[in-house]
Protein backbone atom coordinates (compact mmCIF):
# COMPACT_ATOMS: atom_id res chain seq x y z
CA UNK A 1 0.00 0.00 0.00
CA UNK A 2 2.68 2.49 0.32
CA UNK A 3 5.40 3.64 -2.28
CA UNK A 4 8.98 2.44 -2.38
CA UNK A 5 10.53 5.19 -0.95
CA UNK A 6 7.93 5.56 2.08
CA UNK A 7 8.55 1.74 2.97
CA UNK A 8 11.97 2.69 2.94
CA UNK A 9 11.38 4.68 5.52
CA UNK A 10 9.63 3.01 7.94
CA UNK A 11 12.80 1.26 9.54
CA UNK A 12 14.20 4.41 10.97
CA UNK A 13 11.03 6.44 11.82
CA UNK A 14 9.60 2.95 13.80
CA UNK A 15 11.16 4.60 16.91
CA UNK A 16 12.96 7.67 17.31
CA UNK A 17 14.81 7.84 20.17
CA UNK A 18 14.85 11.79 20.81
CA UNK A 19 10.78 12.17 20.43
CA UNK A 20 10.38 9.21 23.48
CA UNK A 21 12.81 11.77 25.58
CA UNK A 22 10.37 14.80 24.38
CA UNK A 23 7.54 12.85 25.53
CA UNK A 24 9.15 12.36 29.25
CA UNK A 25 11.07 15.19 29.70
CA UNK A 26 12.65 15.39 33.48
CA UNK A 27 11.62 17.89 35.88
CA UNK A 28 13.37 18.25 39.54
CA UNK A 29 9.92 18.40 41.37
CA UNK A 30 7.14 17.05 39.03
CA UNK A 31 8.87 14.12 36.93
CA UNK A 32 12.54 13.37 38.55
CA UNK A 33 12.46 10.26 37.08
CA UNK A 34 12.34 12.14 33.93
CA UNK A 35 14.92 12.57 30.55
CA UNK A 36 16.97 14.74 31.19
CA UNK A 37 18.12 16.18 27.48
CA UNK A 38 20.98 17.63 26.44
CA UNK A 39 21.13 15.94 23.17
CA UNK A 40 18.65 18.68 21.25
CA UNK A 41 20.20 21.79 19.73
CA UNK A 42 18.25 24.27 21.57
CA UNK A 43 19.11 27.36 23.37
CA UNK A 44 17.14 27.74 26.49
CA UNK A 45 18.16 30.20 28.64
CA UNK A 46 16.69 33.33 27.02
CA UNK A 47 12.85 31.87 26.91
CA UNK A 48 11.64 34.15 29.94
CA UNK A 49 12.97 36.89 28.10
CA UNK A 50 11.49 36.64 24.60
CA UNK A 51 8.48 35.19 26.43
CA UNK A 52 8.44 38.66 28.12
CA UNK A 53 9.01 40.51 24.68
CA UNK A 54 6.10 38.69 23.11
CA UNK A 55 3.73 39.10 25.71
CA UNK A 56 4.07 42.88 25.84
CA UNK A 57 5.45 44.16 22.61
CA UNK A 58 3.87 42.79 19.68
CA UNK A 59 0.76 43.61 18.25
CA UNK A 60 -0.81 40.31 16.52
CA UNK A 61 -3.64 42.71 14.85
CA UNK A 62 -3.03 42.79 11.11
CA UNK A 63 -2.83 40.60 8.07
CA UNK A 64 -2.16 37.07 10.17
CA UNK A 65 -5.14 35.25 8.52
CA UNK A 66 -4.06 35.07 5.37
CA UNK A 67 -1.84 33.75 2.65
CA UNK A 68 -0.09 37.86 2.92
CA UNK A 69 2.28 38.12 -0.13
CA UNK A 70 3.22 34.32 -1.24
CA UNK A 71 5.01 31.48 -0.16
CA UNK A 72 8.59 33.07 0.01
CA UNK A 73 7.73 35.27 3.09
CA UNK A 74 5.35 38.52 3.34
CA UNK A 75 7.68 41.80 1.77
CA UNK A 76 7.64 43.22 5.25
CA UNK A 77 9.25 40.25 6.70
CA UNK A 78 12.15 39.78 4.26
CA UNK A 79 12.95 43.75 4.22
CA UNK A 80 13.29 43.71 7.81
CA UNK A 81 15.52 40.30 7.64
CA UNK A 82 17.59 41.99 4.95
CA UNK A 83 17.84 45.19 7.48
CA UNK A 84 18.40 42.75 10.72
CA UNK A 85 20.91 40.90 8.77
CA UNK A 86 22.71 44.10 6.98
CA UNK A 87 23.23 45.28 10.71
CA UNK A 88 24.50 41.49 12.17
CA UNK A 89 25.85 39.61 9.39
CA UNK A 90 27.78 43.44 7.38
CA UNK A 91 27.77 41.94 4.33
CA UNK A 92 29.93 43.24 2.03
CA UNK A 93 26.92 45.09 -0.48
CA UNK A 94 24.11 45.66 1.54
CA UNK A 95 20.93 42.54 1.65
CA UNK A 96 17.55 43.69 -0.09
CA UNK A 97 14.72 42.05 0.52
CA UNK A 98 14.43 40.71 -3.18
CA UNK A 99 17.64 38.38 -2.04
CA UNK A 100 15.94 36.60 0.52
CA UNK A 101 13.75 33.28 0.70
CA UNK A 102 11.75 32.64 3.76
CA UNK A 103 11.37 28.88 4.50
CA UNK A 104 9.58 27.38 7.27
CA UNK A 105 13.12 26.40 9.11
CA UNK A 106 16.44 25.67 7.99
CA UNK A 107 16.31 22.28 7.30
CA UNK A 108 13.77 23.14 4.67
CA UNK A 109 15.94 25.84 3.15
CA UNK A 110 18.92 23.41 3.09
CA UNK A 111 16.94 20.63 0.94
CA UNK A 112 15.24 23.73 -1.10
CA UNK A 113 19.11 24.56 -2.31
CA UNK A 114 19.83 20.54 -2.66
CA UNK A 115 16.64 20.03 -4.86
CA UNK A 116 17.36 23.15 -6.87
CA UNK A 117 21.11 22.91 -7.53
CA UNK A 118 21.71 18.46 -7.80
CA UNK A 119 20.31 16.38 -9.66
CA UNK A 120 19.03 12.65 -8.36
CA UNK A 121 22.08 11.03 -7.79
CA UNK A 122 24.57 14.49 -7.77
CA UNK A 123 26.66 15.22 -4.86
CA UNK A 124 27.60 18.28 -1.83
CA UNK A 125 30.01 17.28 -0.12
CA UNK A 126 30.82 18.04 3.60
CA UNK A 127 33.27 17.78 5.81
CA UNK A 128 32.82 15.35 9.13
CA UNK A 129 31.66 15.31 11.55
CA UNK A 130 28.65 16.97 10.80
CA UNK A 131 25.37 17.61 11.99
CA UNK A 132 23.42 13.95 11.34
CA UNK A 133 20.13 15.17 10.43
CA UNK A 134 21.32 16.56 7.02
CA UNK A 135 19.74 13.59 4.87
CA UNK A 136 19.47 15.20 1.03
CA UNK A 137 19.11 11.55 0.00
CA UNK A 138 15.10 11.30 1.18
CA UNK A 139 13.39 13.92 -0.89
CA UNK A 140 16.27 15.13 -3.35
CA UNK A 141 17.51 11.78 -4.02
CA UNK A 142 21.19 12.50 -3.64
CA UNK A 143 24.05 12.21 -2.43
CA UNK A 144 26.14 13.57 0.77
CA UNK A 145 30.24 13.02 0.17
CA UNK A 146 31.79 13.11 3.65
CA UNK A 147 35.34 14.10 3.61
CA UNK A 148 37.65 12.81 6.16
CA UNK A 149 40.36 15.11 7.82
CA UNK A 150 42.38 12.56 10.03
CA UNK A 151 44.98 15.11 12.16
CA UNK A 152 44.00 17.52 9.85
CA UNK A 153 42.23 20.44 11.67
CA UNK A 154 38.54 20.15 9.91
CA UNK A 155 38.49 24.38 10.21
CA UNK A 156 41.81 24.82 9.07
CA UNK A 157 43.30 26.22 5.64
CA UNK A 158 44.79 22.80 5.28
CA UNK A 159 41.59 20.56 5.20
CA UNK A 160 40.48 22.62 2.04
CA UNK A 161 42.95 20.25 0.29
CA UNK A 162 40.73 17.30 1.47
CA UNK A 163 37.64 18.59 0.15
CA UNK A 164 38.94 19.00 -3.39
CA UNK A 165 40.93 15.34 -2.69
CA UNK A 166 36.98 14.20 -2.26
CA UNK A 167 35.78 16.08 -5.21
CA UNK A 168 38.34 15.37 -7.43
CA UNK A 169 37.56 11.32 -6.27
CA UNK A 170 34.31 11.65 -6.82
CA UNK A 171 34.16 12.83 -10.32
CA UNK A 172 36.62 10.11 -11.58
CA UNK A 173 34.21 7.39 -9.73
CA UNK A 174 31.97 9.60 -12.49
CA UNK A 175 29.94 11.28 -9.91
CA UNK A 176 28.48 15.05 -10.38
CA UNK A 177 29.17 16.68 -7.22
CA UNK A 178 27.22 20.19 -7.67
CA UNK A 179 28.02 21.44 -3.90
CA UNK A 180 29.92 22.31 -0.72
CA UNK A 181 28.19 22.38 2.34
CA UNK A 182 29.51 24.68 5.32
CA UNK A 183 28.00 25.25 8.84
CA UNK A 184 29.92 28.00 10.27
CA UNK A 185 29.93 28.34 13.43
CA UNK A 186 30.33 25.07 13.49
CA UNK A 187 27.99 22.58 14.12
CA UNK A 188 29.29 20.53 16.61
CA UNK A 189 33.27 21.80 17.16
CA UNK A 190 31.42 25.15 18.65
CA UNK A 191 34.71 27.22 16.11
CA UNK A 192 34.25 29.50 13.43
CA UNK A 193 35.79 29.19 9.71
CA UNK A 194 38.34 32.37 9.76
CA UNK A 195 38.28 34.75 6.59
CA UNK A 196 41.00 33.35 5.12
CA UNK A 197 40.22 29.96 4.99
CA UNK A 198 36.66 30.83 3.96
CA UNK A 199 38.32 32.88 1.12
CA UNK A 200 40.17 29.21 0.04
CA UNK A 201 37.03 27.69 0.13
CA UNK A 202 35.15 30.40 -2.52
CA UNK A 203 38.22 29.57 -4.74
CA UNK A 204 37.99 25.97 -4.61
CA UNK A 205 34.00 26.15 -5.50
CA UNK A 206 34.79 28.78 -8.31
CA UNK A 207 37.55 26.39 -9.37
CA UNK A 208 35.09 23.19 -9.83
CA UNK A 209 31.96 25.60 -10.39
CA UNK A 210 29.85 24.17 -7.94
CA UNK A 211 27.81 25.78 -5.01
CA UNK A 212 28.91 26.89 -1.62
CA UNK A 213 26.17 26.52 0.36
CA UNK A 214 26.84 27.68 3.99
CA UNK A 215 24.48 27.45 7.08
CA UNK A 216 25.09 30.16 9.20
CA UNK A 217 22.62 29.54 11.46
CA UNK A 218 24.77 30.33 14.90
CA UNK A 219 25.80 33.20 13.19
CA UNK A 220 25.00 35.42 16.36
CA UNK A 221 25.65 33.09 18.89
CA UNK A 222 29.75 33.72 18.93
CA UNK A 223 30.35 34.57 22.25
CA UNK A 224 34.32 34.57 22.26
CA UNK A 225 37.30 34.88 20.31
CA UNK A 226 37.57 36.15 17.46
CA UNK A 227 34.29 38.07 15.43
CA UNK A 228 32.35 36.03 13.29
CA UNK A 229 32.56 36.48 9.72
CA UNK A 230 29.60 35.66 7.43
CA UNK A 231 30.94 34.43 3.92
CA UNK A 232 28.45 37.16 2.75
CA UNK A 233 31.12 39.83 4.36
CA UNK A 234 33.92 38.84 2.20
CA UNK A 235 34.18 40.89 -1.70
CA UNK A 236 32.99 37.13 -3.06
CA UNK A 237 33.76 39.07 -6.46
CA UNK A 238 37.20 38.57 -6.11
CA UNK A 239 37.19 34.74 -5.35
CA UNK A 240 34.22 33.46 -6.89
CA UNK A 241 30.87 34.30 -9.30
CA UNK A 242 28.40 35.01 -6.63
CA UNK A 243 25.72 33.39 -8.09
CA UNK A 244 27.40 30.31 -6.59
CA UNK A 245 27.15 31.31 -2.86
CA UNK A 246 24.68 31.34 -1.05
CA UNK A 247 23.95 31.37 2.95
CA UNK A 248 21.27 29.82 5.39
CA UNK A 249 19.99 31.45 8.64
CA UNK A 250 17.60 31.47 11.24
CA UNK A 251 15.83 32.40 14.04
CA UNK A 252 15.87 28.72 15.77
CA UNK A 253 19.65 29.11 17.20
CA UNK A 254 20.57 32.71 18.15
CA UNK A 255 16.57 33.46 19.41
CA UNK A 256 15.81 30.05 21.04
CA UNK A 257 13.06 29.80 18.85
CA UNK A 258 13.34 26.55 17.45
CA UNK A 259 9.24 26.01 17.05
CA UNK A 260 8.61 28.92 15.39
CA UNK A 261 10.30 27.13 12.33
CA UNK A 262 11.65 30.27 10.33
CA UNK A 263 14.50 29.98 8.13
CA UNK A 264 16.10 31.82 4.98
CA UNK A 265 18.13 31.32 2.18
CA UNK A 266 20.25 34.57 0.63
CA UNK A 267 21.12 33.96 -2.46
CA UNK A 268 22.47 37.03 -3.86
CA UNK A 269 22.49 37.10 -7.54
CA UNK A 270 20.79 33.74 -8.97
CA UNK A 271 17.83 34.94 -10.05
CA UNK A 272 16.94 31.42 -12.02
CA UNK A 273 16.71 29.96 -8.66
CA UNK A 274 14.83 32.56 -6.97
CA UNK A 275 12.12 32.01 -9.76
CA UNK A 276 12.97 28.08 -9.33
CA UNK A 277 12.21 28.68 -6.23
CA UNK A 278 8.22 29.83 -6.65
CA UNK A 279 7.48 26.69 -7.79
CA UNK A 280 8.13 24.33 -4.52
CA UNK A 281 7.95 27.10 -1.78
CA UNK A 282 4.32 26.84 -1.12
CA UNK A 283 5.53 23.42 0.59
CA UNK A 284 7.81 25.93 3.03
CA UNK A 285 5.29 28.61 3.56
CA UNK A 286 5.92 29.96 6.70
CA UNK A 287 2.83 30.32 9.23
CA UNK A 288 1.28 34.19 8.78
CA UNK A 289 1.63 34.60 12.21
CA UNK A 290 5.22 33.36 12.71
CA UNK A 291 5.91 36.18 9.66
CA UNK A 292 3.93 38.61 11.63
CA UNK A 293 5.83 38.10 15.01
CA UNK A 294 9.45 37.67 13.76
CA UNK A 295 8.88 40.90 11.64
CA UNK A 296 7.95 42.91 14.73
CA UNK A 297 10.90 41.83 16.38
CA UNK A 298 13.25 42.02 13.64
CA UNK A 299 12.36 45.60 13.49
CA UNK A 300 13.04 46.42 17.11
CA UNK A 301 16.73 46.94 17.11
CA UNK A 302 16.84 47.99 20.95
CA UNK A 303 15.51 44.54 21.91
CA UNK A 304 17.26 42.38 19.64
CA UNK A 305 20.56 44.05 20.28
CA UNK A 306 20.45 43.75 24.26
CA UNK A 307 18.79 40.34 23.93
CA UNK A 308 22.00 39.11 21.53
CA UNK A 309 24.21 40.80 23.27
CA UNK A 310 22.66 38.88 26.73
CA UNK A 311 22.31 35.70 25.35
CA UNK A 312 26.23 35.77 24.21
CA UNK A 313 26.66 36.34 27.89
CA UNK A 314 24.81 33.49 29.38
CA UNK A 315 26.47 31.12 27.13
CA UNK A 316 29.61 31.85 28.15
CA UNK A 317 29.19 31.80 31.35
CA UNK A 318 27.72 28.08 31.09
CA UNK A 319 30.26 27.21 29.12
CA UNK A 320 32.97 28.22 31.72
CA UNK A 321 30.70 26.12 34.08
CA UNK A 322 30.34 22.95 31.73
CA UNK A 323 33.83 22.65 30.92
CA UNK A 324 34.59 23.19 34.97
CA UNK A 325 32.95 20.20 35.35
CA UNK A 326 34.44 18.22 33.09
CA UNK A 327 37.58 18.94 34.12
CA UNK A 328 37.11 18.26 37.57
CA UNK A 329 35.94 14.54 36.75
CA UNK A 330 38.53 14.05 33.81
CA UNK A 331 36.25 14.16 30.68
CA UNK A 332 38.56 15.29 27.86
CA UNK A 333 36.75 17.26 25.13
CA UNK A 334 37.52 19.60 22.38
CA UNK A 335 39.30 22.73 22.69
CA UNK A 336 38.72 26.03 21.05
CA UNK A 337 35.03 26.09 21.45
CA UNK A 338 34.25 29.67 21.30
CA UNK A 339 30.69 30.22 19.28
CA UNK A 340 27.48 28.03 19.41
CA UNK A 341 26.12 26.05 22.66
CA UNK A 342 27.44 22.48 22.72
CA UNK A 343 30.83 20.57 23.30
CA UNK A 344 32.49 17.48 21.05
CA UNK A 345 33.25 15.56 24.38
CA UNK A 346 35.18 11.84 24.59
CA UNK A 347 33.24 10.12 26.84
CA UNK A 348 34.03 7.13 24.79
CA UNK A 349 38.24 7.85 26.30
CA UNK A 350 36.13 8.69 29.64
CA UNK A 351 35.13 5.39 29.83
CA UNK A 352 37.81 3.19 29.38
CA UNK A 353 39.71 5.34 31.96
CA UNK A 354 37.18 4.22 34.70
CA UNK A 355 36.83 0.78 33.45
CA UNK A 356 40.37 -0.40 31.88
CA UNK A 357 39.31 -4.28 31.86
CA UNK A 358 37.00 -2.91 28.63
CA UNK A 359 39.39 -0.74 27.53
CA UNK A 360 40.11 -3.18 24.67
CA UNK A 361 36.37 -4.63 24.25
CA UNK A 362 34.59 -3.86 20.66
CA UNK A 363 31.29 -3.03 22.30
CA UNK A 364 32.78 -0.59 24.61
CA UNK A 365 30.75 2.39 23.04
CA UNK A 366 27.84 0.79 22.47
CA UNK A 367 27.61 -0.14 26.43
CA UNK A 368 28.53 3.67 27.24
CA UNK A 369 25.31 4.09 25.14
CA UNK A 370 23.39 1.61 27.22
CA UNK A 371 24.90 2.90 30.30
CA UNK A 372 24.11 6.55 29.22
CA UNK A 373 20.25 5.45 28.44
CA UNK A 374 19.52 3.84 31.54
CA UNK A 375 20.31 7.01 33.56
CA UNK A 376 18.01 8.72 31.31
CA UNK A 377 20.54 11.27 29.83
CA UNK A 378 20.16 11.95 26.39
CA UNK A 379 23.30 12.95 24.35
CA UNK A 380 23.72 13.17 20.47
CA UNK A 381 26.00 10.49 19.52
CA UNK A 382 29.12 10.95 17.55
CA UNK A 383 27.77 8.01 15.45
CA UNK A 384 25.06 10.46 14.38
CA UNK A 385 27.61 12.98 12.73
CA UNK A 386 29.57 10.37 11.32
CA UNK A 387 32.27 11.34 13.71
CA UNK A 388 35.81 9.41 12.81
CA UNK A 389 36.59 9.03 16.57
CA UNK A 390 33.52 6.80 18.00
CA UNK A 391 33.55 7.40 21.07
CA UNK A 392 32.44 11.18 20.97
CA UNK A 393 29.26 12.32 21.82
CA UNK A 394 27.73 16.35 21.87
CA UNK A 395 26.45 17.84 25.16
CA UNK A 396 24.29 21.27 24.81
CA UNK A 397 25.16 23.43 27.82
CA UNK A 398 22.78 25.73 27.13
CA UNK A 399 20.50 25.13 29.80
CA UNK A 400 19.52 26.74 32.96
CA UNK A 401 22.26 25.63 35.12
CA UNK A 402 20.10 23.12 37.70
CA UNK A 403 19.27 21.46 34.61
CA UNK A 404 22.84 20.97 33.09
CA UNK A 405 24.26 20.05 36.87
CA UNK A 406 21.97 17.20 36.87
CA UNK A 407 22.77 16.44 32.84
CA UNK A 408 26.48 16.07 33.91
CA UNK A 409 25.87 14.23 37.16
CA UNK A 410 24.08 11.70 35.36
CA UNK A 411 26.56 11.52 32.60
CA UNK A 412 29.36 11.00 35.09
CA UNK A 413 27.18 8.33 37.21
CA UNK A 414 27.07 6.52 33.55
CA UNK A 415 30.75 7.08 33.30
CA UNK A 416 31.66 5.40 36.83
CA UNK A 417 28.72 2.83 36.88
CA UNK A 418 28.61 1.19 33.22
CA UNK A 419 26.36 -1.00 32.55
CA UNK A 420 25.36 -1.59 36.15
CA UNK A 421 23.69 1.65 35.66
CA UNK A 422 20.55 -0.41 33.98
CA UNK A 423 19.86 -0.94 37.75
CA UNK A 424 19.11 2.24 38.57
CA UNK A 425 16.01 3.33 40.63
CA UNK A 426 14.25 6.98 40.66
CA UNK A 427 16.07 6.59 44.19
CA UNK A 428 19.31 7.98 42.48
CA UNK A 429 18.26 11.04 41.52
Amino acid sequence: MLSRRAREQIPPSAFNVMWEVMKDPWDAYENPSGYVNVGVAENHLMQAELDDYLSQHVDMRGSVLTYQDGPMGSRRLRAALARFLNRQLRPYRALDASQIIVTNGVSNALEHTSWAFANPGDAFVLGRPYYGAVNLALRPQMLTLPVAFGQVDPLSLEAVACYEEAIVAARQQGTAVRGLLLCSPHNPLGQCYSPHVLEAFLKLCDRHRIHLVCDEIYALSVWAGAPFTSVIALRLEQFIDPALVHVLWGVSKDFGANGWRLGCIISLSNRAFHTAMNSVAIYSYVSSITDHVVTQMMEDDGFVDGYLAENRRRLASMYAFATDFLRRHGIPYAPGVHAAFFLWVDLGQAYRDRHPDRAEEPGVVEELKQALWAHKVYLAWGGNFDSESPGMFRIVFAHPRAYLEEALRRINQALERGVQAATWTSSLL
